[in-house]
């Protein structure tokens, strides 16, 4: 990728890709991470992807903020362009937290504002609890504090599959059928969410994560909902919490209770989407855009 900003001929922000070393519970891996706006600005926004997602996912909404922020799009390990580790059980979110504090420490600003969609708002969301948390400003994509074994279940069905794929179409095909709640799509959108989502290989194309990813599912299958609500009760920054109206992993009800303890999150939901919405889109890209750009409290 050509490493500027904007490409003055046709005004296109493009990123620069970037990687950062990690150290984790067994040895180092390298993560990978895409970097736009201009290099030298002070604010900063991160943005995190799902479980089996990667940081192109943010494309749409890092372009619409670029002129505001350097925005960082890391590929979480095992993710994108990113390590994939060899002790599988070490894809958990705390090993997750300790390499984005190492990122952010790269990155030398001392707060950012952050967008986790899923997997990646849970990262964030333990992030902005701790004290002293570089997080000032924090938006939760169809995710909280209380995530139903239901939707577990549901992700765990696919999670760690490892098809071969003999044309991009035929990718599509099953991205566009496991990807279901994400809404009604456009063609453009749908092919762009495949081609960040494979690699070719030598007979077709391939997902662009470790299938290993879902070994701490089979080591610990969860028949209970997972409750955060003690982490949630320690963050203070701002929050917004964005829900897919018909979102299985994040319900209205948890929803409701975040709007009146911990950070008394705002809360906006998505017609017509479950989980999670993509932020593709300019009406869910607005929504984040206004509450990200929003004057400080006083």
């Amino acid at each position: 990728m050509q490493d500027c900003d904007v490409d003055r001929d046709e005004e296109v922000i493009v990123p620069r890709e970037r990687r950062v070393q990690c150290m984790g519970p067994h040895g180092l891996h390298s993560m990978a991470y895409l970097e736009w706006g201009e290099a030298d600005n002070p604010r900063v926004l991160v943005c995190v992807h799902g479980l089996t997602r990667n940081g192109r996912d943010f494309d749409f909404l890092a372009r619409h903020l670029a002129r505001h922020y350097r925005v960082i799009c890391p590929d979480v390990a095992g993710r994108g362009r990113s390590d994939w580790l060899a002790v599988k059980a070490d894809y958990a979110i705390p090993n997750y937290v300790a390499d984005l504090v190492t990122l952010i420490a790269r990155l030398d600003v001392p707060s950012v504002h952050w967008v986790g969609t899923s997997m990646g708002g849970l990262i964030g969301m333990v992030l902005a609890s701790l004290p002293g948390s570089p997080i000032e400003r924090l938006v939760l994509n169809d995710v909280g504090p209380m995530v139903s074994s239901a939707s577990i279940a549901r992700i765990a069905e696919y999670v760690g599959e490892d098809p071969l794929f003999a044309t991009l179409d035929e990718a599509e095909a099953y991205v566009r059928a496991v990807s279901a709640p994400f809404g009604d799509l456009t063609h453009a959108q749908w092919r762009h969410l495949t081609d960040s989502a494979v690699k070719p290989v030598e007979d077709g194309f391939r997902f662009r994560y470790d299938p290993g990813i879902a070994e701490p599912f089979r080591m610990s299958p969860l028949v209970e909902d997972v409750s955060l609500w003690d982490v949630y009760d320690r963050i203070s920054c701002p929050t917004l919490v964005v829900r897919g109206a018909e979102s299985d992993l994040l319900l209205a009800e948890t929803v409701a209770e975040m709007t009146t303890r911990g950070p008394r999150a705002r809360a906006v939901e998505i017609p017509r989407v479950g989980h999670a919405p993509m932020l593709l889109d300019d009406a869910q890209i607005a929504v984040v855009a206004d509450f990200l750009l929003a004057s400080p409290r006083r």
